[in-house]
């Protein structure tokens, strides 16, 4: 008699597993009381993938909706908002905070965030090239979100657009402290993209177990080729 492969055995079991996921009852449908909530939806993907092309759409498309939608650019060279203001950048959180602090003033609203075709928008920004840590920018960047009400204006979505370097503290903020409910992840067929998506789900998974609450929607696969890398991780 043959002995049976071991790869053979593995993949059983796995789709043993799968088809016995797959038949547990999703929970009841709430009946309950509707209580608006913002969902605040954490993007994230390698330098280049498309998480800015991403959610400058998906803002955008959700505005045309009649939702109340912020777009937050949280990455260093603040060109998130970018396509939704015809190619200019708008002045970063961090800048325009500085600015403010030399000339004894205090930072506004309407001085960090901008409007266009519905979508409100701004950018965190990020220290010159040499002169300080990415990710200590941003957590400079939404304490003053906080002390503006940040979690006050009402808002049905905010979307975070974040470098997918999850190792550096600042950039896996939303997931260390809850500051989101969900991650999408940008990645496409490349060994380098998936190898940032695994790390994302790795942090998702490491501080779940810690009692964080954030979860993993799903990902975005951009610049599809057909292999089906993406798809099989």
């Amino acid at each position: 008699m043959n002995a049976i492969p071991v790869t053979q055995v593995q993949s059983a079991k796995f789709m043993e597993q799968l088809r016995a996921e797959a038949a547990i009852e999703p929970p009841p449908v709430h009946t309950g009381e509707v209580k608006k909530e913002t969902q605040i939806i954490a993007i994230y993907g390698k330098g280049g993938i498309g998480k800015s092309f991403t959610l400058a759409n998906l803002s955008y498309m959700m505005a045309q909706q009649g939702k109340k939608v912020l777009l937050i650019g949280c990455d260093p060279k603040s060109d998130t908002t970018s396509l939704l203001f015809g190619g200019r950048a708008c002045p970063t959180i961090i800048e325009t905070s500085s600015k403010k602090k030399l000339a004894g003033e205090a930072v506004a609203i309407g001085d960090v965030c901008f409007k266009r075709d519905g979508v409100y928008a701004m950018e965190l920004g990020g220290p010159e090239v040499g002169r300080g840590c990415g990710g200590r920018g941003i957590i400079h960047g939404f304490e003053l979100l906080e002390k503006l009400g940040f979690h006050e204006w009402g808002f049905d979505y905010v979307l975070l657009d974040f470098l997918g370097d999850v190792v550096c503290g600042g950039f896996g903020l939303p997931i260390a402290r809850d500051m989101c409910q969900k991650v999408i992840v940008v990645a496409s067929n490349d060994l380098q993209s998936l190898y940032v998506a695994n790390n994302v789900c790795s942090a998702v998974e490491y501080f779940r177990k810690l009692g964080g609450n954030v979860g993993v929607a799903g990902m975005v696969i951009n610049r599809d080729d057909g292999t089906g890398e993406a798809m099989n991780f």
